[in-house]
Parts: structure tokens; sequence; C-alpha cells
């Protein structure tokens, strides 16, 4: 499970494995379309560090007799977008809502308000937030008065703010991949290094090498690999070969 370290102003989480070779290992299907606005293609990158929110927030604001629910979460990818909606959002209010972010992706919804009056402002309260992995949900119980277009986008993109904006945040640092080939002797120099720099998915290849050295493979913070390379170096004294990927 993430540790978190907090300090003033920020809250930051990492990863800190006790086991070598730990690795870290529903879609559900909605009865109507539900992406009405925007969406960037490409797989989101998993290089650097994003901030996120550590758990699932909710904010609640009344506005000329509607009632605005915003309940925001992390996520991970367009999956578990769609799970978390169906967690959260309630068939019984008048509107869900919604808008996500993950890397470069990101999808909106209005569900039936006005086009642009909901899912987009929401989406731009993402953005504002500097926060990346998170999901948005906006429900509306209909009070009887209508808000007019200006009044919808202000609505749902504030609520959507003052909800990130009262959310507790941990910094994530990517893994990125890296493999060396290593005489058998230095295996535990190594295996030594790579724990003191809490390295994950170790993996062992005895069939990938020249004569009598073994390829190891394993993921890093990103910003602490040419810190590990530099680390192996200078304790085994001899040339090795590094892979980056």
């Amino acid at each position: 499970m993430p540790v978190v370290i907090t300090t003033p102003g920020y809250r930051y989480c990492h990863k800190v494995n006790h086991c070598l070779s730990a690795s870290i290992s529903a879609l559900s299907t909605a009865k109507k379309p539900m992406v009405t606005t925007a969406s960037s293609s490409g797989t989101p990158s998993n290089a650097g560090a994003f901030t996120t929110i550590k758990e699932t927030v909710t904010f609640e604001k009344e506005i000329k007799k509607s009632k605005f629910i915003a309940i925001a979460g992390p996520i991970s990818n367009e999956q578990s977008a769609h799970s978390f909606l169906n967690q959260v959002k309630d068939p019984r209010a008048t509107h869900n809502c919604w808008a996500y972010k993950v890397g470069d992706q990101y999808r909106s919804n209005d569900d039936g308000e006005p086009s642009g009056t909901a899912g987009k402002p929401i989406h731009s309260a993402i953005v504002s937030s500097g926060l990346d992995r998170i999901m948005v949900v906006v429900i509306r119980y209909f009070g009887g008065i209508k808000l007019g277009t200006g009044g919808l986008v202000r609505a749902y993109g504030g609520v959507a703010s003052e909800c990130l904006r009262n959310a507790p945040t941990c910094l994530v640092k990517s893994k990125v991949p890296m493999g060396v080939e290593v005489p058998f002797d230095l295996l535990g120099v190594l295996y030594h290094q790579l724990q003191s720099f809490e390295v994950e998915d170790i993996k062992q290849d005895y069939d990938t090498g020249k004569d009598g050295t073994t390829m190891v493979s394993f993921k890093v913070e990103f910003d602490r690999s040419e810190k590990l390379e530099e680390a192996i170096k200078a304790n085994c004294s001899r040339e090795l070969v590094f892979y980056k990927h």
C-alpha cells in the first residue's frame, strides 16, 4: 500500500517495497452512450510523476433550489473511470454529469444538460487543479428553477473546483523499466543496490546474456534511474551493459 509522507503544503506518497520480487499487479457497460464531448487519443504516458488525490472526496452545494453534489476520486484508466461512475452515480438524480483526465486522455459528459454546460466545465476544473488520474462526477437534483447556460457552467465548474480544492493529494512517481547484464559472482552486490533503491518487478533470465552472465530486469522510480546505474557501476567495479526502455 502507498505510504504517505506529509509536509507543509503538500502530501507525497510513494510505494515502499519490502520484498525484492514484489510486483504491482470491470469495465462496467453503461446502458446508453456516455461520451458526449472531447477525447484526446493516444496512450497515457507513464513517464515522470503526477499529482492525484488520495481518496474519494465530496462537496455539496445548493444553487437556486437545485442540489449539486460533486464526487471526485482517483482513477488509473478508462475502465476504472467507468467503474467509479457506476459506483457513485444516482439513477434517481436529474443529471449525473462527469469528466475525467488520465495523462493526455480525457472525456466528459453532459448527461442531458445543454451541450457544453456541464462536462466541459468539470473538465476545465480538473485541468485548472493541476491534478491527474482523477474523475469528477457532479450529481444534480433539479429544484424547479432553470439556471440558464451561464448559470449551469458556473454551477458545475464551481462545485467541481471546490471539491478538488479541498481534496488531500499525493505525488506519484512513475516506474521505468531497466535491465543489466551482470556476472553471476556480482549478483549479490547487484541485489543489494536494487534493494537500497526499492526497485520493483525484479526478473532474472539466465537464457539472455553471455556465458557466465544473466540478465536482471526491474522497475525503478524515473528520477532515480541514473543514480541507481551509477551506484551499480561503482559497487560492481566492472563494465556492465545497461538497457533502458
